[in-house]
C-alpha cells in the first residue's frame, strides 16, 4: 500500500537495489514510497554499505515493541523544550545525514555533522554525541578527525571543563564549497596522470583525458563562479544589516553603520544582487538610486500580505 509500513519483501528489494547502486529516489519510486522513507530506513539500519534486509526487519520490529512498552497508545508523543515532537526531530536529522551520505560523505561523519547542525546547543561534546547516536567514543573521534580535516568542524575548549566541545565551522558552507572544488581538482589531476601514462590515442587514455577535462571544468567553475571568501562574508553582513534595519538603506547609511568604505559596501551589495543563488531565500533589491532593501522572492505578493496582516 502506498505510504504503508515497509515489509520484509520491501526491505529485500531495498537491499538488492542498494547493492546494484540505485539511489534512494529510484528505490522510492519502485516501492511507491516517499524518498524520505527509504533514506530513513537505510540510515537507521547500517547505511548504504551496511544495510541488510533481515537485520533491518528484525530491528524495526524490536524498536516497535520497545515503543509500545514505553508509551501507551493514547499518550501524546514526547516533545523537547521547544514543544517539538522528538521523533520527528530525530527523523529529520537521520534524513539530513542520509542526504549527505548520498552525496559521498562518510556515514558516521554525516551522522555527527547532522547532529551538530540540528542541535539547539551551539556545540556538543563527544559524550553527548555518543549518547545521541548510540555509538562508541572511538567512532565519534574518528568522525570528528575526518570532519576537522575537511575544515567543517572545530574543537572548542571550555574553561573549567575537561571535555572539548565540537561545533560547526563559522564558514561551513564556504569550506564545503572549497572542499568540493579541491576534490574535483584532485580527480582531474589523477585522471590526467593516467591519460599521460596510457597515451591519449588509446581507449583508456582517451577516457581518462575526457574525465580530466570534465572534473577540471567543474573545479574551475566552482573556484570562479562565486565571490571570494572575503566578499562572501561581506555579503552575509550586508544581508544581516538590511534584515535588522527592516527598511531600505542607502549605500552611505550602510557604510556608516558598518564602518566600511563606500567601495566595500557597493561591492558587497552588487555581489549579493549578482549571486542570488548564495543569498536565497533572501535577495538584495535596488529600490531607488543607491538605495537597497531585502526582498523575499520565494513568497508571492498574496503570501507576504497574509503574513503582514
Amino acid at each position: 500500500m502506498p505510504g504503508g509500513r515497509l515489509g520484509e519483501q520491501d526491505r529485500r528489494l531495498i537491499a538488492t537495489r542498494l547493492a546494484e547502486g540505485h539511489g534512494y529516489a529510484e528505490i522510492a519510486r519502485e516501492l511507491d514510497r516517499p524518498t524520505s522513507t527509504i533514506s530513513r530506513e537505510v540510515t537507521r539500519n547500517g547505511g548504504r554499505t551496511g544495510y541488510r534486509a533481515e537485520h533491518a526487519h528484525l530491528a524495526t520490529g524490536s524498536r516497535a515493541r520497545r515503543r509500545k512498552r514505553a508509551r501507551p497508545e493514547d499518550s501524546a508523543p514526547p516533545t523537547d523544550a521547544y514543544g517539538r515532537d522528538r521523533s520527528a526531530v530525530r527523523e529529520f536529522a537521520d534524513h539530513f545525514a542520509a542526504t549527505m551520505i548520498d552525496t559521498g560523505l562518510q556515514p558516521m561523519a554525516a551522522r555527527v555533522l547532522s547532529r551538530l547542525y540540528t542541535a539547539d546547543s551551539p556545540s556538543l561534546t563527544a559524550a553527548e554525541l555518543v549518547r545521541e547516536l548510540k555509538v562508541s567514543p572511538a567512532s565519534i573521534s574518528k568522525a570528528i578527525n575526518y570532519l576537522e580535516g575537511l575544515e567543517l568542524v572545530c574543537r572548542e575548549p571550555v574553561p573549567g571543563e575537561r571535555h572539548e566541545h565540537y561545533l560547526i565551522a563559522e564558514d561551513f558552507w564556504i569550506q564545503a564549497w572549497r572542499t568540493s572544488a579541491r576534490a574535483n581538482a584532485n580527480w582531474a589531476g589523477t585522471a590526467r596522470k593516467g591519460a599521460d601514462l596510457f597515451g591519449p590515442a588509446t581507449p583508456a587514455g582517451g577516457r581518462l583525458e575526457r574525465m580530466a577535462q570534465f572534473f577540471q571544468q567543474l573545479s574551475d567553475d566552482m573556484s570562479g563562479a562565486g565571490p571570494d571568501p572575503e566578499t562572501a562574508e561581506d555579503v552575509t553582513v550586508v544581508l544581516a544589516a538590511l534584515v535588522h534595519a527592516a527598511r531600505p538603506l542607502t549605500v552611505d547609511q550602510l557604510a556608516t553603520a558598518l564602518d566600511w568604505t563606500a567601495d566595500r559596501t557597493v561591492t558587497a551589495l552588487t555581489t549579493a544582487e549578482a549571486y542570488k543563488i548564495f543569498t536565497d531565500p533572501l535577495a538584495v533589491e535596488l529600490v531607488a538610486p543607491d538605495t537597497y532593501r531585502i526582498a523575499t522572492p520565494r513568497l508571492t505578493e498574496a503570501q507576504r500580505h497574509a503574513l503582514q496582516a
